[in-house]
Formats: structure tokens, C-alpha cells, sequence
């Protein structure tokens, strides 16, 4: 039984032409915007289109050129965090910035002075505002003394949320600015983060909830702001609108027009092939990928498609036999990029990329040999040259080749990736969730890019949990059960209901 959530009664914070300029670009220009307790709020736009500048605004860490704050409709000051603080608004990112090496409880007490008895901290009343503090989250199990490292990306995002409820004496938080908070969560882990939201909402509390995942967004929302060149666009409630208006509005394209048209299947000769693998995750596994054609694999979360990937490129010991234009496949990572295989992971900022590290180094790292000059020196006119083309192949937007990754907006940093897995010319490209967590115009350009490069005979292997990407995308359809392919069909007449009921009908492989 959680305890009621004290929001601080019913409030209401305006935005009135809210305008921000960056030299000659314009981030936000005369936005209007109402936020209320008690509703989730979502915000939409494309990257670029001034999303994370408004939050910026909001949090105070920047003024605005022109408009207006209020609350409950009192000016609230702009460009000071402390202000917007005190006015009870709580902001919660999708990097979680956890100290690992902390305590549950020291890290939701890292925004809060520590309760002291004889001058030193009171360790018992630390833990003990703590677990109130999750309790009133309607969350029992987590233990506040154990160590951050104990806990998945969830509990940690939960655990971060709770932090903003510690008593702290003032307005309590009454608006949670969610920003992409289940872009590194399972889905369990998000189901869990759905019902804490709910929690809040019932308790009297808001949420500005801003997400590229739209089943989310159709899921929680009340209501639906959208932003396109940063400019308001629309607020709708969530009765008034839908997948495709909300798309139409962001991106000025109709849905139709997201996935680009598959040409008349003309597949060559077997590129890879796959018979008996087993490795962590996978059992007996066997298919072809045929040059030109891309093949999707699905399941629930944890059949296998991801271990499929990580085998074939070795990032897992496996056995069976691979062979790639009828060679032996090598075992290592090394030798499989060399080969012609090449990889995008799921998850790019903890297993992609040198986030500190410029664009022409992360794009040239599997392949700095070929990139050599000599044994010991690198090319560096290659090196830039070749990103270079790749960046304009892959429609990559950076000020410069060397600004570094960790700059990049989420949909940037993962045609890096792309760029990356494009510099060695592959005969095969595994994709594992490749337009996880990037907005839905990132996504046309790497549909279209993904789309070109089959055309190209480049065979591709999808693995996505998105059921109408892999529709929209994919040749043939293998399903995966509890580490074993157990369907394996061609995308013709399928839809979303037929292929989600096939995750559950246990069959045979054709």
C-alpha cells in the first residue's frame, strides 16, 4: 500500500511565446505551451525541433530571448534552477548520472543535505527517509542500503524519481519533466516505470513526458504537444489525434511514406549461412541470408535475437557452423569486420561508441589498419575523407567531423554507427534494434539507407522489438522462442496480429 503523494494541490505553469535564438538558428520561436497537474503531458517533435531547449528554459539552465514563464500566474524567474526548484518542478534525464559505488540511499540523497545528529550523518534517518520516500512510490522492494550496482536501469530510474520526493521542507514536487526515460529500460523495467507514473498521476502530480517511442506516448498521455522547427505546431488531447496525424505533424510526411517501397524480390546466392549454432541464449539455430535481402528477427524480449547477433559477429563463443561467401566465419570480432561482416548494437552510448571522442575516430575504429599508413601511422586525410563521404551517405548532421559523439543528438550518434558499420564496404549487416531511442525523422533516413543498401546486394540480419518496422522493412520474417527458431517465413500479407501470435505458436522452421 503506497502512501499518498502530497503534489501540493492543483497547479498550472503557462509558457506564453517562449522564443530562444543560437546565433543564426532559431531553437524556439513564440512557443505557447500549458502544463497541469494531475495529466501526463507528452512533447514530440523531431530532433532539432526545440524540445531540449524548452526543457532547458523550463529547468532555468537557460533564459529565454522573448516570452514568459508563469505559475499558477506568477512570473516564475527564468535562468535560475535554484527558483525553479523551490517552485516544486523535478527533471529526470535518461542518462541517470547513478554513483555505482553508493548506496541506494546515498544516491537519492545527492540533491539533499544529509540529516545529522551530533554533527554527523544519521545514517539510520538517511535510509529511513529513503525507503518512505520509494514507499510513497508504491515501491517495497528495493533494499535503500544496498549498492546502485545492485540495481538494472529501471530500479535505478526509480530509485532517482523517488530521490525527488525526500522531504526537503518547501513546495513539494508537483511537475516531473521526464525526458526519453525508458530509452535504456526493458520492458519490464518500463512497465514498472508506467505504473510508478500512475501512482503519481493519481496522487495529483503532472508529468511533461518526452519520448520518440510512440506506443508510449498513445499509452500514458492526456494530451500531445508537437514541435516542428521550433515552432508549435499543435496540443491536442490524446481523443483528438493519433499515430499518423502525430507523425504528419512532426515530420510534415504522412506514415505511408516512412518505409520506402521494396522493389520485386531479386535475391542472389546464399552470403551467410548458418546451420546447428549454438551459443549463450541460442540453441540450434539454422538459416540463409541470401545478398540483397534483409531478414527480420523477432520473439518476445529475451528469445534470442539478441545473442543471435552477438554470436555472429563473436562477441560470444559459439558453436555450429558459419560460413560468409562459403568461408569459415571467424570466431573473433576482429576477424569477422575483416571478413566483411559488420555490426550496429543495441544499446549505442554504453556499446557503440567513444562518446568523448570525435565522429572520425568512432567511424575508424574497426578499421584502422586499412586505414593505415604503414605499420604504425594512421591516414588522417583517408580517415576524413572516408567519414566524410559516409556522413553525407548516411545523412549524418554535425558541425564538424571532429566534434565529439557524446555532442551528437541520439539520432546523429547512431548513423555513426551506421557510418561505421559502412567503411569496410560489408557483405553482411547486423542490426540489432537500430532506431532504438531516435526520432521518427532519423528513422525515415535510416529505413531508406537500410532499404538502398539491400538494393546495393548488401544482405542485412534485423533484429528489432519494433513489430511494424520489421514489417515495413523485411523480406522474410524468422521468429524466435526461447533461444530456437521456430518460424521462418516470407513478409507477404502478414500483419502485426499474425506475427505477435506466432511468438507464441511453438512451430517448426521452414
Amino acid at each position: 500500500m503506497s502512501v499518498p503523494i502530497d503534489a501540493g494541490g492543483a497547479h498550472e505553469l503557462r509558457l506564453e511565446g517562449l522564443g530562444r535564438q543560437f546565433g543564426a538558428v532559431r531553437a524556439l520561436d513564440s512557443v505557447d505551451l500549458v502544463l497541469r497537474a494531475g495529466e501526463v503531458h507528452a512533447l514530440m517533435g523531431e530532433n532539432g525541433a526545440g524540445k531540449s531547449t524548452l526543457i532547458r528554459c523550463l529547468a532555468g539552465l537557460e533564459r529565454p530571448d522573448a516570452g514568459r514563464i508563469l505559475l499558477d500566474g506568477l512570473p516564475l524567474p527564468s535562468g535560475h534552477p535554484a527558483a525553479v526548484r523551490a517552485a516544486g518542478l523535478r527533471f529526470i534525464h535518461q542518462e541517470l548520472h547513478a554513483v555505482r559505488g553508493l548506496s541506494v540511499a546515498e544516491n537519492m540523497f545527492l540533491d539533499h543535505p544529509y540529516p545529522r545528529r551530533a554533527g554527523l550523518v544519521n545514517w539510520r534517518a538517511v535510509n529511513r527517509a529513503a525507503q518512505a520516500a520509494l514507499s510513497r512510490l508504491g515501491v517495497d522492494d528495493l533494499d535503500p542500503r544496498q549498492p546502485m550496482t545492485g540495481l538494472g536501469p529501471g530500479d535505478q530510474m526509480i530509485a532517482r524519481i523517488a530521490g525527488t520526493l525526500i522531504d526537503e521542507g518547501g513546495a513539494p514536487p508537483w511537475l516531473y519533466v521526464m525526458d526519453e526515460p525508458t530509452a535504456a529500460l526493458t520492458g519490464a523495467e518500463s512497465e514498472r516505470l508506467f505504473a510508478v507514473i500512475g501512482e503519481m498521476i493519481a496522487a495529483g502530480a503532472g508529468v511533461l513526458y518526452v519520448s520518440h517511442r510512440m506506443p508510449e506516448v498513445l499509452r500514458l498521455s492526456d494530451r500531445v504537444t508537437v514541435l516542428r522547427d521550433g515552432r508549435h505546431i499543435s496540443t491536442r488531447p490524446l481523443g483528438e489525434t493519433g499515430q499518423e496525424r502525430i507523425i504528419h505533424e512532426m515530420t510534415g510526411r504522412d506514415l505511408s511514406a516512412l518505409f520506402p517501397p521494396r522493389d520485386a524480390l531479386q535475391h542472389g546466392d546464399t552470403v551467410l549461412g548458418v546451420r546447428g549454432l549454438a551459443a549463450p541464449g541460442i540453441r540450434d539455430v539454422s538459416f540463409d541470408l541470401r545478398a540483397g535481402e534483409i531478414l527480420g528477427v523477432v520473439g518476445l524480449a529475451g528469445a534470442g535475437q539478441g545473442a543471435l547477433l552477438r554470436a555472429l559477429i563473436g562477441a560470444a563463443p559459439r558453436r555450429g557452423m558459419v560460413t560468409l561467401d562459403g568461408q569459415p566465419l571467424s570466431a573473433t570480432p576482429a576477424g569477422a569486420w575483416a571478413q566483411g561482416l559488420a555490426y550496429v548494437p543495441p544499446e549505442r552510448r554504453s556499446q557503440g561508441l567513444m562518446l568523448g571522442r570525435s565522429i572520425t575516430e568512432n567511424v575508424a575504429l574497426p578499421h584502422l589498419e586499412r586505414m593505415a599508413r604503414g605499420r604504425f601511422f594512421l591516414n588522417r586525410r583517408q580517415q576524413a575523407r572516408r567519414t566524410g563521404d559516409l556522413g553525407a551517405k548516411v545523412r549524418l548532421k554535425a558541425a564538424t567531423l571532429s566534434q565529439g559523439c557524446s555532442q551528437l543528438s541520439g539520432g546523429n550518434q547512431q548513423k555513426v554507427l551506421f557510418a561505421r558499420a559502412l567503411a569496410g564496404a560489408p557483405r553482411v549487416l547486423l542490426l540489432d534494434e537500430p532506431t532504438r531511442g531516435v526520432d521518427i525523422g532519423a528513422k525515415s533516413d535510416l529505413y531508406r539507407l537500410i532499404r538502398q543498401l539491400a538494393d546495393d546486394g548488401v544482405a542485412v540480419l534485423l533484429a528489432s522489438s519494433d513489430l511494424p518496422e520489421v514489417l515495413g522493412l523485411a523480406d522474410r520474417i524468422a521468429v524466435m522462442q526461447e533461444g530456437r527458431l521456430t518460424h521462418l517465413k516470407e513478409n507477404s500479407g502478414m500483419t502485426e496480429a499474425s506475427l505477435l501470435a506466432s511468438f507464441y505458436d511453438s512451430g517448426d522452421a521452414a
